[in-house]
């Protein structure tokens, strides 16, 4: 007769697991979007970093060739031979490439020194803000699609 009351006893009822499930539903539900906007919030943190170590090495690359890069390549390692003015091996492989931290960040020349852009590669997954600095060091930022440009807020 005990055994037979054990027997009965063993296990969940499938009501007690879809009880189960759905508590784990809801706490997904709620947990999800705020994990993706840390990490939304971490790429942008990344790409504002990048940007500085971006102006670090334009410094560099300016008391070495007396001019500023007008490209990441030339921030970049060579792809053979030894480091000169058109790969001088200031950046990482990595960031010379264009891409890092769900961004793409792209180096041109102006007549004055150089611009910096960093979109992110999936508008709202990677990134909520475009951003834009220059040989002033300020880094500014939009808050839409569009591109960051010269006139766009400053991050303080």
């Amino acid at each position: 007769m005990e055994r037979k009351r054990r027997q009965q006893q063993r296990g969940f009822t499938l009501m007690e697991l879809l009880i189960v499930i759905a508590i784990i539903l809801i706490i997904l539900t709620i947990a999800v979007p705020k994990y993706n906007n840390q990490v939304m919030a971490a790429h942008e943190m990344a790409a504002i970093r990048q940007i500085g170590s971006i102006h670090t090495v334009e410094t560099q690359y300016m008391s070495q060739f007396g001019m500023y890069a007008t490209s990441l390549a030339q921030l970049g390692p060579p792809a053979s031979g030894a480091p000169g003015p058109q790969a001088s091996d200031l950046l990482p492989k990595s960031l010379a490439d264009g891409k890092a931290s769900g961004y793409t960040f792209v180096v041109t020349a102006r007549p004055t020194g150089y611009m910096i852009t960093a979109v992110p590669d999936a508008f709202n997954s990677t990134g909520r803000r475009t951003f834009y600095s220059d040989e002033t060091l300020v880094i500014r930022a939009n808050n839409t699609q569009e591109p960051a440009t010269a006139t766009s807020p400053e991050i303080k």
